[in-house]
């Protein structure tokens, strides 16, 4: 399987990596971390496509697609830390005051699992920071040592996917995610 990764600006193709079934459902759209909580929850229903139309528009796209020919089958999200909820988050710390950018979700369609398309979107999302310019990338995985993930919460990544991008621990934090402790890994770019 050859998996081509690129900026996220089709609308649809976003839609079915992070909306709902229902377009009135209230789901993240990968809003969670992107905007502040304030805002987040005063996004409702159809509003919260909307406004991921809107990113899509941009000219820096909301995150990255992995496309296994013309099929959707991964998303990544990012952006520069500043623009989301990590420039103020209390238990994600700010290493230095480089302006580097943040890799938050990573999502494989069902059917598609096990393949290596999330290391294809950790790859994926760092060349297009670089492209844009980011000094380094940053990730905030899971340290579960190897234990099972819950898939649901599976969403941010593990330590060793981040390890075998080529980033290394730069912190500890004080969050937590399925009973894991979360880490900072940076990539110097």
């Amino acid at each position: 399987m050859t998996v081509d990764v690129r900026g996220a600006s089709s609308f649809d193709d976003v839609a079915t990596m992070v909306g709902p079934k229902r377009p009135d459902a209230n789901v993240c759209w990968c809003l969670s971390y992107r905007i502040p909580s304030r805002r987040n929850r005063e996004l409702v229903g159809e509003a919260r496509g909307e406004y991921v139309r809107e990113l899509c528009a941009r000219d820096i796209a909301p995150g990255v697609l992995a496309y296994d020919g013309d099929e959707v089958v991964g998303w990544a999200g990012v952006a520069p830390r500043v623009d989301t909820t990590f420039a103020t988050a209390r238990l994600i710390p700010h290493v230095d005051d480089l302006p580097v950018w943040s890799v938050w979700c990573i999502r494989v369609r069902p059917g598609h699992r096990g393949k290596g398309i999330s290391h294809a979107l950790v790859a994926g999302a760092v060349d297009f920071a670089r492209a844009h310019g980011a000094p380094a990338v940053e990730g905030y995985p899971v340290d579960n040592g190897g234990a099972k993930v819950d898939l649901t919460m599976a969403y941010v990544g593990t330590r060793a996917l981040f390890e075998k991008a080529g980033f290394a621990l730069a912190a500890e934090t004080g969050s937590r995610l399925d009973g894991f402790p979360r880490v900072l890994m940076r990539l110097p770019l």
